[in-house]
């Protein structure tokens, strides 16, 4: 499926579809730390969120939560098509709550 297009008549998908769809997938990741790391940023920046940082933020949940920690951790470097000033504010971490 094209980022972004709706799978039943190729219409572009509303921008609430999608953010609907990024917070279920930001949220659920597999494990709780990532589950933090990008639900925790989608939570403190979807607002801001227009066209070209939607299409970066569905590219990165497709991505492997072991690079995503990765990257956001900053042990690994971050591929040259995902860096840019959104992934230099994941990689901030100061949107992650420890949970008690």
């Amino acid at each position: 499926m094209m980022v972004g297009v709706s799978m039943n008549d190729n219409e572009p998908e509303s921008m609430d579809l999608r953010l609907r769809r990024a917070r279920y997938r930001a949220d659920h990741r597999g494990t709780k730390e990532a589950d933090m790391v990008v639900g925790g940023f989608f939570e403190k920046h979807h607002a801001e969120f227009d066209e070209a940082a939607m299409a970066w933020f569905e590219i990165v949940l497709q991505e492997q939560d072991v690079d995503i920690m990765a990257w956001a951790f900053g042990t690994a470097p971050v591929p040259a098509h995902l860096d840019n000033d959104w992934m230099k504010l994941l990689t901030k971490l100061d949107y992650v709550t420890v949970i008690k």
